[in-house]
């Protein structure tokens, strides 16, 4: 009773979606009024290579990302590390963590890091610099919890605790992630659906919004100058729905032939669909493509491809997981990432 009334739960939120993208006619996409759009980058070179389709996919850990259902399909613990240069000269940090709780399900960890290296403060009377340096930093924590129900449905969750800094400004925030997994009744194909960023609104806040003001210059008085401060507004979070199918083309124990698709709707933008396929020779060797952003107008996003090797390390059950993956990004570079992780 308990899944059928999850599965009827699952079925509900998934066409509530779709009736709500049936009766919007708006064309305002609302780019640029979030905060916190770190959070929307695919970390790990696997999940970019596929062309960010990574809803359905299971037994990984960046569902930690991307789907927290999926994580307790993990068949043993593990984490993974990623450091890579984003958009222009911006570094990039992700580091994960999974254990498996036999019996009660899988809990993880991750942090999400992007730095803007140090850099001179200019202003129009000292375009040269003042002496000063500047620097901006964004950081996410995430700590997220995984069940298998069934042999066919898992949930998951994550809670986020996230800051973003520019020189002495900071704003904080906190999230939720919910997400569901289920296994078809036919041909092996997975469903999944997640809801990501569901959280607080962020504020900047800091002595650099502090200044003086003689509220009359044109009198003279008493008072010369009054401290004061600029407000700054409150911007919520890219909240993001998601919903996706993974399947086999062929599976063998030569060739396994993965294919990956995903619709997604975010607050701030417009709806598109990311695909994706994994070609896993002996699960050792593994060659991937896919598509970002299709039928999203003016997207920059687009081509990426990928590649990755599984080594075992002797004859012990550990292994090594190494991944690249190249992704086009249009009028603005490419990203390159390479990803490490250890299962044991």
């Amino acid at each position: 009773m308990r899944t059928i009334i999850m599965r009827i739960a699952l079925v509900t939120l998934i066409a509530a979606q779709l009736i709500g993208q049936i009766d919007n006619t708006q064309i305002i996409t609302k780019t640029g009024t979030t905060a916190g759009v770190f959070l929307k980058i695919a970390p790990d070179a696997r999940s970019a290579g596929m062309g960010n389709a990574f809803v359905a996919v299971s037994g990984d850990l960046a569902t930690i990302f991307w789907n927290p259902a999926g994580l307790d399909h993990l068949s043993r613990s593990e984490f993974g590390f990623v450091s890579n240069k984003w958009l222009a000269g911006i570094d990039y940090h992700f580091f994960a963590y999974a254990m498996k709780l036999h019996g009660l399900g899988t809990i993880g960890v991750s942090v999400i890091g992007l730095t803007v290296p140090e850099d001179l403060v200019r202003t129009e009377a000292e375009p040269n610099g003042t002496g000063e340096m500047w620097s901006a930093q964004d950081l996410a924590l995430t700590v997220t919890f995984s069940r298998r129900l069934t042999d066919h449905f898992s949930i998951g969750g994550n809670l986020k605790a996230i800051s973003q800094q520019i020189w002495h400004e900071k704003a904080n925030g906190m999230a939720l992630d919910f997400g569901a997994l289920y296994l078809l009744p036919f041909g092996d194909i997975r469903l999944g659906a997640v809801l990501t960023n569901y959280g607080t609104k962020m504020k900047l806040a800091g002595r650099d919004l502090y200044f003086s003001e003689d509220p009359n210059p044109n009198t003279s008085g008493t008072i010369t100058y009054v401290n004061s401060e600029y407000q700054t507004d409150e911007y919520p979070l890219p909240m993001v729905f998601r919903i996706g199918l993974a399947g086999e083309l062929m599976d063998t124990d030569f060739l396994r032939w993965t294919w990956m698709v995903d619709a997604q709707h975010p607050n701030d933008n417009l709806e598109s669909i990311n695909v994706g396929n994994e070609f896993g020779f002996k699960e050792t060797l593994f060659l991937r493509a896919g598509y970002t952003n299709l039928f999203l107008p003016d997207a920059e996003e687009g081509l990426s491809l990928g590649a990755g090797i599984n080594y075992r390390l002797g004859s012990s059950q550990t292994i090594l997981k190494f991944n690249y993956s190249y992704s086009e990004h249009g009028r603005l570079e490419s990203v390159q990432r390479f990803s490490l992780g250890l299962a044991f």
